[in-house]
């Protein structure tokens, strides 16, 4: 019995949770005008309709570009705990992270010299 006394206040929280979302989901139907449009209701992916089969070669420049994302997430991920415990991580801590933002930076300058910021 101690046991579901604890979990209680677990269980409120998801009856509740659930709860507001039905409630919110029935009143979007309620309230919102249901007049689908067929420019709506269209696929969206890049801009304009789709013209072939999904399976297809995508070009190196989609990889580049998710590898460009990669490098600033990884750096921004890396940064913001590094520039928390800026004071104790010492002379040691700063160099490490001039090292890691020059990797960063020249992984940057290599997709930038393979033209993946150019597009056509």
């Amino acid at each position: 019995m101690d046991l579901l006394r604890e979990y209680l206040p677990i269980l409120m929280f998801l009856g509740i949770a659930v709860a507001i979302s039905g409630i919110m989901i029935l009143a979007s139907y309620v309230v919102a005008p249901q007049r689908p449009d067929p420019e709506k209701d269209s696929a969206y992916e890049c801009g304009f309709e789709a013209f072939d089969d999904a399976r297809t070669r995508f070009d190196v420049r989609y990889y580049l570009v998710a590898i460009l994302f990669i490098i600033f997430d990884l750096e921004v991920a890396f940064l913001f705990p590094w520039a928390v415990a800026f004071k104790d991580v010492g002379i040691y801590g700063f160099w490490s992270m001039m090292l890691f933002l020059g990797v960063l930076t020249i992984g940057f300058v290599y997709e930038w010299k393979k033209g993946a910021l150019e597009w056509e």
